[in-house]
């Protein structure tokens, strides 16, 4: 039987899109305490079919498709500049398909306008209007308001007339942010993306005697198994090791692993990696909120997904596409050399070389050496730096890696970089080497 918590997240999935939600109607409606209610609301919130704006409140929206990321709802573009509605707010919900800069003449601008747009626009109360009609939401800039004849009218059709206190550019600047890092977000593969959902696995139950393991290991070929209770919660993994010599008939509860590690499908799969090869695990359960088995993902899956990713093409550049773009290689046969040139977006407030970025430095050039002594993917374990000194934007840098030990499954790396020949830092990276 479903519990409280999962009642209320079926209720609220089941509500049209639009539908504004409160604590205190969904504890009534349910008969359910507040606090219950509340938590519901925010975990619905983190799976991303429900929005909370400040003034508005909580509204019901469409659950985004990954393909579809990078469009935002009009919810989230007010959080996103700090806006207020001024009408409209039954199509919060809804999602725009680009956003126009009203900065022309009206007849140049209605050109640009169609419906699905976001109009970015100031105090132009006959722009406003022409906008909604045409079928597009209004952002209005600088912190101004509309003609009431205009509110009604956004009310009537259902489009969002927000207003701002930031100004234009501003505004444009943010909202191109949020989209880039919606990309962004986009090209990272989550547990969600690859994992073996519960109706094809294999698991075994408390119930369950060690004989079990055995017709489950001739049937599959497999020897890893996760343990749950009638709830579907996760108890243990029982593998291979655990029933060696044990009795047939004995409880699969007194051999099995208890409290294993588990993941949830919105853990990256690089952080996967990372688990399974610090901790030497072949075989993880995925689980909900309420620790109920929903999947496995195994360590094939996770080798396959990372070198998935790194064929793909990626759509936005970040820091470490910035610093890899930029990475010249100077490399002799005696001697790795790499050199690199300091951009703005490489610096912090000071206009220094930052720490993340000098940690980005040396896990790069780190990967490269390596790469070169032995095929395959590699995971960081650790990254000390103790040397650094201030590096201007603008300026060339060079990074010596020296190799100090490499084994079939560790390296070890020291990496020195220089400034026209001075030393400005000196760092030692360690990682696990995964053969493919």
């Amino acid at each position: 039987m479903a519990t409280k918590h999962e009642q209320i997240l079926q209720y609220i999935n089941d509500l049209e899109i639009g539908h504004k939600i409160s604590v205190r109607q969904i504890a009534k409606a349910l008969n359910v305490s507040e606090g219950t209610a509340y938590r519901a609301i925010k975990e619905a919130e983190n799976q991303g079919y429900v929005s909370t704006i400040e003034r508005v409140g909580t509204i019901r929206i469409e659950k985004k498709k990954k393909e579809n990321i990078e469009k935002l709802t009009f919810a989230e573009v007010i959080n996103i500049v700090d806006g207020t509605v001024l009408g409209g707010r039954q199509g919060l919900y809804k999602t725009l398909n680009r956003f126009v800069i009203g900065a022309m003449k009206l007849d140049a601008m209605m050109r640009y306008v169609e419906s699905g747009n976001l109009l970015i626009v100031g105090n132009r109360y006959q722009v406003h209007k022409l906008a909604l009609e045409a079928g597009a939401a209004v952002l209005i800039t600088g912190g101004f308001d509309t003609s009431e004849e205009v509110i009604n009218l956004a009310d009537e059709l259902e489009l969002p007339i927000i207003s701002t206190s930031y100004d234009t550019f501003t505004v444009a600047t943010m909202i191109n942010r949020a989209i880039y890092d919606q990309l962004i977000k986009k090209e990272i593969v989550l547990v969600n993306d690859i994992l073996i959902p519960l109706q094809d696995t294999y698991y075994m139950t408390t119930a369950n005697a060690v004989e079990k393991w055995h017709e489950l290991n001739q049937k599959t070929g497999h020897n890893r198994y996760p343990v749950i209770d009638e709830n579907l919660k996760i108890q243990g993994m029982v593998t291979a090791k655990d029933v060696l010599g044990a009795n047939k008939q004995t409880p699969i509860e007194k051999v099995m692993t208890r409290n294993p590690i588990t993941v949830n499908e919105r853990t990256s799969v690089a952080s996967v990696a990372h688990i399974m090869v610090w901790e030497g695990i072949e075989l993880l359960p995925v689980v909900d909120n309420q620790r109920k088995l929903i999947g496995i993902i195994s360590r094939q899956d996770v080798l396959k997904a990372l070198q998935m990713v790194q064929k793909q093409p990626h759509v936005g550049e970040t820091i470490e596409d910035i610093i890899a773009s930029r990475f010249e290689d100077y490399s002799t046969t005696t001697e790795h050399l790499f050199q690199c040139e300091v951009t703005p977006q490489m610096t912090n407030q000071l206009g220094t070389l930052s720490y993340g970025v000098v940690t980005t430095l040396v896990t790069e050039s780190g990967s490269r050496v390596l790469k070169k002594y032995k095929r395959g993917d590699l995971v960081v374990e650790n990254i000390t730096l103790y040397f650094i000194k201030p590096v201007q934007i603008e300026s060339k840098i060079n990074i010596q890696p020296k190799v100090l030990e490499i084994g079939r499954k560790h390296g070890k790396i020291d990496v020195e970089i220089y400034h026209e020949g001075d030393i400005v830092c000196k760092a030692l990276m360690m990682a696990q080497l995964l053969d493919r």
